[in-house]
């Protein structure tokens, strides 16, 4: 059987520092990073896996009708310290069938799913 699984997730953002702000919130390490003469953007890497944050032209729409899903320790603290920096509020922590689960949206409104692990 052929496994499959995502590697890299790329999002833009009109604000590059106030995204790197919210994902270190979230608990990711990132590090800025420029390739040849491309754009300067913040890149972490975990377990194989790659996020990155690029920035967005001023005439371009950030990436926000993708939902992106982080399995996160403690759900309520992760949540509490996010909507601390000026996360919106979509979903509060709950009990859900898939375990303790919160939505909330990034700067860009990307829709951030957090479930516990």
């Amino acid at each position: 059987m052929n496994e499959v699984r995502c590697n890299l997730i790329v999002i833009r953002s009109h604000d590059l520092e106030n995204a790197a702000a919210f994902y270190s919130a979230l608990g990711l390490w990132l590090n800025k990073y420029r390739h040849g003469d491309g754009p300067e953007h913040y890149a972490s890497e975990s377990d194989g896996q790659v996020f990155e944050i690029y920035p967005l032209s001023l005439d371009a729409q950030p990436t926000t009708t993708t939902r992106l899903g982080f399995a996160v320790q403690d759900v309520d603290q992760v949540y509490e310290r996010l909507m601390a920096i000026g996360a919106q509020h979509v979903s509060a922590p709950k009990q859900s069938p898939w375990g303790r689960r919160a939505v909330l949206s990034d700067f860009d409104v990307h829709r951030i799913e957090l479930t516990g692990q």
